[in-house]
């Protein structure tokens, strides 16, 4: 059956063919202005969070169903998030293109499109939705598809998280030479999550002109400090945010200071 990645890809395939039979409207696009999630981060004293919207995943199920992804977006942005991340997955993650575009409709704050992208196609839906940031995972496509499709988003003028999990990702990662590069603690081929990656590959990655997330894992304080100690400048929060029955209180644990020198 091979590993979830795997089959996520596969399954991604089948879902390009139809995307490509879509036409897009462009004169109907959801307006993304000129949100930037790298701004904000240079003036953040704070380690950022990037609150994400998720219905379900393939390792816990269905987390909360029921969320109205405006409501919950708005909630996240008063509570005070840099950014918020949106699962357009549908197969795995039960997630869609309307949650990214009503997710755009109610704030005014970076989105990232959170998808297994492996074409252009997937990026212009992305742009016509709403994002102004997407997700490019280095364990999913080779070096030369991850130069490309990196190169294609910057020419949409939107931002690019590059996602890595171990070391040939990082130095992947490192040869595009991306503004923002995501740690992902979990482990795309078995889903175990380890917050020892972002402590692992935060000190390769460190330099003046990368800010670097921690994705996964993060639920409690003590999570968000120990990363933040690796070097990291945000993190990324799914479940516990989806499942939390007080925002305000769970963005106040979540929000240690970063005592960094400030990246221009």
């Amino acid at each position: 059956m091979g590993t979830i990645l795997e089959r996520i890809i596969s399954e991604k395939k089948f879902e390009i063919k139809k995307l490509k039979e879509m036409d897009l409207d462009t004169s109907n696009s959801v307006n993304t202005k000129n949100f930037s999630l790298v701004t904000h981060l240079q003036r953040d004293e704070n380690l950022a969070i990037i609150a994400e919207f998720k219905r379900a995943s393939p390792s816990k199920g269905n987390i909360n169903m029921n969320l109205n992804p405006a409501l919950q977006a708005k909630s996240y942005e008063l509570g005070g998030a840099a950014a918020i991340s949106v699962l357009t997955d549908s197969s795995f993650f039960k997630g869609s293109f309307q949650d990214l575009k009503a997710v755009r409709e109610a704030v005014n704050i970076p989105i990232l499109c959170k998808d297994f992208i492996i074409d252009k196609v997937q990026i212009d839906f992305a742009k016509h939705y709403g994002a102004s940031i997407i997700l490019l995972i280095a364990a999913a496509l080779t070096r030369a598809e991850l130069e490309n499709l990196f190169s294609y988003a910057i020419q949409q003028k939107l931002e690019v998280l590059v996602e890595v999990h171990d070391e040939d990702d990082v130095q992947k990662a490192l040869s595009i030479k991306p503004r923002l590069i995501g740690i992902n603690n979990r482990n795309l081929k078995t889903f175990e999550v380890n917050l020892e990656v972002t402590e692992r590959l935060a000190p390769i990655i460190q330099s003046n002109d990368t800010f670097i997330i921690s994705e996964s894992g993060i639920f409690l304080r003590n999570d968000a400090d120990r990363v933040r100690k690796a070097g990291v400048n945000g993190v990324l929060v799914g479940e516990a945010l989806m499942r939390s029955e007080d925002l305000s209180t769970s963005f106040r644990e979540l929000r240690v200071p970063l005592r960094k020198e400030v990246k221009e």
